[in-house]
């Protein structure tokens, strides 16, 4: 069966790939196309239609400004898709663009499934009404989204978090810490992880407050997480600070440290489930922080704290992120044993909540069956 993927950030190539290797596994005749990174580019050792790194803006003032390329990456797909012709197109999160896709597959006849929900639960949940109308099938992946969709009259299928497999998957080939520290040039000194984000204007806007939290804690070693979405000068700032830079070890970097300042998004999820006290951060443009606030309606930020309904970790947003904020928090993080022995024990119960290993497998079975059965 010809299956076609469409994705637009780090976290879809991901998970998009991990599902195509449990689909290749049960359809020893699939074929797939695809937008998305160098992960579904090196499994099915096809080009993307379109590179994440040409699809990711963040923020309505970004997204503005891209307009022109949106619409032009829009046209690509499309006519993509329909060369293609496949039995089944997965949307992958990335909703600003894919609710729409799925629209124009609906008027197209094309078999449409959805994996990861757009937080319709947090703002603009009128999109309930585009997924009920254009998507086949919604495959979901925090636990409590399936009862929210109920509540609107359509049936979400939970598949459980796929980064729990991610994360099983990788941890065998992970490196051990005597050779995480002598391969980037590390001390003997504790580490502490700061995860900044992936995107230029997270950097921009977060990444020098960070840095002058690393004055405060001298008997720590302070390392950042980088990306290969961003050109290595993005970085050359912290030399000033002589922090090092680590690139594709994000795993060990959270394997190894003794707390996190995070970035808000995946990584918080991430740093939770290998069990990473961590500090979440947040702050965009005065503009797009304002239009959010009129509509976002959500408690919380961060996935831990989404995903249990109560402040497991310590969220710093918009003008609380400050120097003194994070160094307050990271100074229980590391010396309140109860504090960091509490946050530990919620990191557990937030993983039996997620479903366990097999999402990948479960969501793979699911879309084989739909590509194989006709509209």
């Amino acid at each position: 069966m010809k299956y076609y993927f469409l994705t637009g950030e780090p976290s879809g190539d991901l998970h998009a790939s991990n599902c195509m290797k449990e689909i290749m596994k049960l359809d020893d005749k699939a074929d797939f196309a695809f937008t998305g990174g160098d992960l579904m580019e090196t499994l099915t050792g096809k080009k993307a239609a379109i590179h994440i790194k040409q699809m990711a803006f963040m923020g309505f003032i970004r997204v503005l400004q891209n307009i022109f390329t949106i619409r032009k990456n829009f046209k690509i797909v499309k006519d993509d898709i329909l060369r293609y012709k496949p039995d089944l197109l997965v949307l992958v999160d990335y909703p600003g663009f894919n609710l729409r896709m799925a629209k124009w597959a609906h008027e197209n006849n094309i078999k449409t499934d959805f994996y990861i929900s757009p937080t319709v639960w947090a703002w603009k949940e009128g999109r309930v009404e585009i997924i009920k109308k254009y998507v086949n099938k919604l495959f979901v992946i925090l636990p409590f989204e399936e009862a929210f969709y109920k509540k609107h009259n359509y049936k979400a299928y939970f598949v459980g978090h796929p980064l729990i497999d991610a994360i099983e998957q990788k941890k065998p080939t992970l490196k051990s810490k005597v050779d995480f520290i002598k391969e980037n040039g590390l001390t003997e000194k504790p580490i502490i992880a700061i995860l900044p984000g992936s995107r230029e204007q997270e950097i921009e806007y977060m990444l020098g407050i960070m840095m002058e939290v690393t004055k405060s804690f001298s008997g720590y070693q302070f390392v950042v997480g980088g990306s290969t979405n961003l050109p290595a000068s993005f970085y050359e700032s912290l030399k000033q600070y002589n922090i090092k830079v680590v690139f594709n070890q994000t795993y060990e970097l959270m394997s190894y440290a003794e707390a996190g300042i995070i970035k808000s998004g995946t990584s918080t999820l991430e740093s939770a489930l290998f069990k990473l006290p961590e500090v979440v951060c947040y702050k965009s443009g005065a503009l797009s922080i304002k239009i959010a606030k009129l509509l976002v309606d959500v408690k919380y930020i961060s996935l831990p704290n989404l995903i249990m309904d109560k402040p497991v970790v310590k969220e710093l947003i918009q003008n609380d992120l400050s120097v003194k904020g994070i160094s307050d928090e990271l100074e229980k993080l590391l010396n309140d044993k109860p504090y960091r022995e509490k946050m530990i024990s919620d990191y557990i119960e937030l993983e039996k909540q997620l479903g366990g290993q097999g999402a990948s497998k479960r969501l793979a079975e699911a879309l084989v069956k739909d590509a194989i059965t006709k509209n």
